[in-house]
């Protein structure tokens, strides 16, 4: 899917590798963008207004996204595709100008139903499923569940930046992770025992046209990257899958997220460009935590 992954296990079992990779190429095969045989691509391909049956992790994770859709007040969008591929960050690759505002109504509009009681979905024009902003997180947790069916109980998964901790290290200390530093900001340090977390921001890709920077966090509602001063957003939760989704939509909603973070009882920490100053927050949901 166009990221690394790596994996700290304590006392692996000789099949472990195999265990990973397998549960790795499952989640590539129902759910990248990039590969063109994939189930999500096959769907994107598939007509319009017509019923398509889908893998159950696949339409698992859709049933996820899109309850975080409805959460967030649509600052996530699973059916988005066309609109990530419009502004150069999907398979067909980077574009050397900013779309119309034209160009972007074209992709915008089209919806996703989803009926998870028989594992199909249908789309309408224009919707393409992406499944960028919350694949990585549940390839996390898909590769976590392999491994404690194998029996392993210590390990560090990490994929795309997003990371699940289980059990202890050998020295007995829990998998410690700093999320990432920056100028002025205290590092905020957690304990993932038997927690997730998954960091989004708009430093971390964008693209540069005519002297103005563009972030590749996308605003669905918008139809154009977002420009709220987020650097950084990290949310930490018992599941990645759904950490990776609500560091996404709390990054869109910027100003807004701390509110949504406390109705949604989210552990969030927010980092903010305020002028030429870094400002950052904490839901309370995270400053128990700390406090624990």
């Amino acid at each position: 899917m166009g990221t690394s992954w790596s994996v700290r296990l304590v006392d692996p079992a000789p099949e472990a590798m195999t265990t990973i990779e397998t549960a790795l190429d499952r989640v590539v095969g129902q759910m990248s963008h990039w590969s063109a045989g994939s189930d999500l691509c096959r769907f994107n391909q598939a007509a319009a207004d017509v019923w398509h049956p889908l893998p159950s992790e696949l339409s698992d994770v859709l049933a996820a996204a899109l309850r975080v859709a409805r959460a967030s007040d649509g600052a996530f969008d699973p059916a988005m595709g066309r609109l990530v591929d419009l502004w150069g960050f999907g398979p067909p690759g980077p574009r050397g100008t900013a779309p119309s505002l034209a160009e972007i109504r074209a992709v915008q509009g089209g919806r996703i139903e989803h009926d998870s009681a028989r594992c199909r979905a249908r789309r309408t024009d224009p919707a393409a499923l992406d499944f960028s902003g919350i694949a990585k997180g549940h390839a996390v947790d898909a590769v976590a569940g392999s491994l404690r069916d194998t029996g392993h109980r210590d390990f560090l998964i990490e994929i795309g930046g997003e990371l699940l901790g289980e059990g202890v290290k050998p020295d007995g200390q829990p998998w410690w992770v700093d999320l990432a530093p920056l100028p002025g900001i205290a590092p905020v340090r957690i304990a993932l025992h038997g927690l997730s977390v998954a960091t989004s921001g708009a430093d971390q890709r964008n693209f540069v046209v005519g002297g103005r920077r563009y972030s590749h966090t996308l605003d669905p509602r918008t139809g154009g990257p977002i420009a709220n001063g987020v650097v950084q957003l990290s949310v930490i939760h018992p599941n990645c899958m759904l950490a990776d989704a609500w560091a996404t939509a709390l990054t869109v909603l910027g100003p807004d997220a701390s509110a949504v973070a406390e109705r949604e009882t989210l552990a969030m920490h927010r980092v903010w460009r305020d002028g030429g100053v870094l400002r950052e927050a904490m839901s309370s949901a995270l400053e128990a935590m700390l406090s624990d």
